[in-house]
């Protein structure tokens, strides 16, 4: 946890690094920012022996318990409600210290190097999850095409020696070929008989 306390009042600042428990065990480094003045100088002296140091520690522990009851995701999703949060626990909290919280920004979450190949890993492995899925579905839709297709020539055996034509007539467009058509009631030795004696 790296905070930065601004006091708008003298213009004091305090930065100190920490590591952040999540409550799914992940290690992260937060950086916040806490805005705060002195909102009644006569109570911050007289209330607490040095409000600057106090509202620090304040400050890195709230940030740290109210991340330590956050999941990674929500803390990544959800950092404005949280900043929010903090600044209303330590609004109420330094007020008898002459405190007043302005605003709160979680500004920066940075996971450990090996839980960002992780999740790149499993990311990756999610996308060709669905694409193979895909490419299944594509195959299934592909394969009932060809039976309704199928259905539908049995029913009429001229309909398949006009799909031979049509395919002969786009493939003979781009193509220089030579195409001999076999009658439906010939039979292979039949064929060839002809062939030859032509």
């Amino acid at each position: 946890m790296h905070l930065i306390g601004c006091s708008n009042e003298d213009g004091s600042t305090f930065d100190q690094s920490h590591k952040v428990l999540t409550k799914d065990s992940v290690t992260v480094s937060v950086d916040a920012v806490v805005y705060y003045r002195i909102s009644n100088a006569t109570v911050s002296v007289a209330n607490v022996e040095n409000a600057h140091h106090s509202t620090r520690l304040l400050a890195q522990t709230t940030l740290r318990n109210m991340l330590g009851t956050k999941n990674l995701h929500e803390i990544l999703g959800d950092r404005e409600s949280i900043s929010c949060d903090m600044q209303g626990v330590l609004d109420d909290a330094t007020e008898n210290w002459g405190i007043k919280v302005e605003r709160v920004e979680i500004k920066d979450v940075r996971l450990p190097v090996q839980l960002q190949r992780a999740m790149a890993a499993e990311a990756e492995a999610a996308r060709e999850a669905r694409a193979k899925v895909i490419a299944a579905e594509g195959e299934q839709k592909a394969s009932r095409a060809l039976k309704e297709a199928a259905d539908v020539i049995s029913l009429a055996p001229a309909a398949l020696q006009l799909r031979y034509l049509q395919d002969g007539n786009q493939m003979s467009s781009s193509l220089s070929l030579s195409w001999a058509f076999v009658r439906s009631g010939w039979s292979c030795s039949e064929f060839m008989l002809k062939l030859i004696l032509h």
